[in-house]
């Protein structure tokens, strides 16, 4: 079914549509909802044409594309109207100026602890050498030869540095790995770019997470078997499954399903 070559006086509303779509095909909204993991309040409010619920205009297209594909739509003339009808597509946030900040940003310098250390065992190792030496001298009681008068003193033997090695520390990405239990699958998301809805449940269907995540909110999510996940704008979503960090979730304003597994990961 097609909107797209409509009249605008004949053309229905987006809700309308949907509705109208969903019901031809025969499905009740409780279909629909558990096809597209859509909460049933929010597809009887896009129904009405209420996208308040939606958490943002960028939640509502991604919520209209899903139920436009479940009931046999085409979602592009929907999205395009919905867009005529609430000012518009935002324009994208140019990023070139973020990079060039981070990439001009100095770090700042640590302090060499190593170096610092080294040099404090070559100053007491030479201070008690210095000392055991003299002390030599004046324990023996006896007058100084006359031959020896003008010897110098053998230096007291050292450490060179490059032979004293700091004591070796695991990598922190080895150290968070080795920390998870390996019986579990666990999944982190961090909101790090902007909002986002999350959806997550078990292997048998169960909701073990459902809602909406601020820009800099976190949310920890485990279970014995697997993990079906739903990333409402996931382009602003850091993710870790199983302490390794997904790359790729995908792009802003879309919605993803990922599912995952004690040993997911595989390349990440």
């Amino acid at each position: 079914m097609s909107i797209g070559n409509s009249p605008e006086s004949d053309r229905p509303s987006v809700g309308a549509a949907l509705q109208k779509a969903r019901i031809g095909a025969g499905l009740t909204v409780e279909e629909v909802s558990t096809t597209t993991r859509v909460r049933i309040p929010i597809v009887h409010a896009i129904e009405q044409d209420d996208f308040s619920r939606c958490g943002g205009d960028v939640y509502a297209r991604g919520h209209i594309r899903v139920l436009a594909r479940a009931v046999s739509l085409d979602p592009r003339p929907l999205i395009d109207q919905f867009d005529a009808e609430h000012g518009g597509r935002p324009a994208p946030t140019p990023a070139a100026p973020l990079f060039e900040a981070e990439r001009i940003r100095s770090e700042p310098r640590r302090p060499n602890w190593t170096a610092a250390m080294v040099a404090a065992i070559v100053a007491v190792v030479g201070f008690v050498g210095f000392t055991l030496f003299t002390g030599g001298g004046k324990s023996g009681g006896g007058p100084v030869a006359a031959g020896d008068a003008n010897a110098k003193p053998a230096p007291a033997p050292t450490r060179h540095p490059s032979t004293i090695k700091p004591p070796l520390k695991p990598e922190p990405s080895d150290s968070a790995v080795a920390g998870l239990p390996k019986d579990k699958v666990t999944i982190k998301v961090t909101a790090r770019d902007g909002q986002s809805w999350i959806s997550a449940k078990d292997a048998n269907g169960k909701l073990l997470e459902d809602g909406l995540l601020k820009k800099g909110e976190s949310k920890t999510i485990t279970d014995k078997e697997r993990i079906d996940l739903v990333l409402g704008n996931a382009g602003a979503v850091q993710l870790y499954v199983n302490g390794k960090e997904v790359k790729r979730v995908g792009n802003k304003g879309t919605v993803e399903r990922l599912s995952y597994t004690r040993g997911d990961p595989q390349a990440g």
